[in-house]
């Protein structure tokens, strides 16, 4: 499996535990806050109604999303407005690249964290625009149901101008089980695509944006994916992060023990 994408999937169960001690909330509203500058009503927001469902999905009490929203828009003095949306790359132990997303208001701070985070585990923080070329960006809609029926999907698909889907398994904030599609789609095309879903039938769980490899890099060494891992947990641990997209191939196996 890519290491991209069975990563994202233990993000999503560690956003679970990390949500016990606040650190997914804090994601998640500084993405609010962000996405409000953009008007404070979601149903004309497309950017912050999707970031809401987002903390809804992670267990975000609605007290914690009302005054994000009240931030971004300008309603509460003084907080939210230095928030600015920054990207970092880099290359981790073995030639891997990462690709990060952060929300900060405070540059040299989250650059020097991320330049620790890097160095203690065998990468190096590099340059802007030194590993972006290996990456697309791509809006992605998640459905969820027991009994998808393939063709309907096809069909609704084609008509939200859809390029391909995949299947999909992960956790709900509670730890129940969720089976389903992703269906990809060009980043400007993510609200019409996720309407066409919702009017064909399907239960949309979530739309965002996500950076995929366009090459990927093998890691088979014990130790190098050790420390790979190890490095991803340093970054992603960081409240500045976002996200993170990465371009290793992992074996399931593999990841499973370094991540005993």
């Amino acid at each position: 499996m890519a290491g991209h994408s069975k990563w994202a999937n233990i993000k999503r169960q560690k956003a679970r535990v990390d949500a016990v001690r606040g650190s997914v909330f804090t994601k998640l509203s500084r993405e609010i806050i962000v996405a409000a500058r953009g008007g404070a009503d979601p149903a004309g927001n497309f950017q912050l109604r999707t970031a809401i469902d987002k903390a809804k999905a992670a267990g975000v009490p609605n007290a914690n999303i009302d005054r994000a929203i009240a931030k971004g828009a300008g309603r509460l003095a003084g907080e939210g407005a230095e928030l600015e949306a920054i990207r970092y790359e880099g290359y981790g132990p073995g030639g891997v690249a990462v690709l990060i997303e952060a929300l900060t208001d405070n540059r040299n701070r989250t650059a020097a964290d991320l330049r620790v985070a890097f160095s203690k585990n065998g990468g190096n923080l590099g340059e802007t625009g030194c590993v972006g070329w290996m990456f697309e960006n791509k809006g992605i809609v998640t459905i969820v149901g027991e009994a998808i029926e393939e063709d309907a999907l096809l069909e609704a698909s084609i008509e939200g101008e859809g390029e391909s889907y995949d299947p999909f398994s992960g956790q709900d904030q509670k730890g129940f089980d969720l089976v389903g599609f992703e269906v990809k789609t060009a980043p400007d095309n993510l609200e019409n695509l996720e309407s066409v879903l919702k009017a064909r039938g399907f239960r949309v769980w979530q739309s965002e944006t996500r950076w995929f490899p366009t090459n990927t890099v093998a890691v088979t060494d014990r130790d190098q994916a050790k420390a790979l891992i190890k490095m991803m947990d340093a970054i992603e641990d960081l409240d500045d992060v976002q996200s993170v997209a990465t371009n290793f191939e992992m074996a399931d196996d593999l990841m499973a023990e370094v991540m005993a």
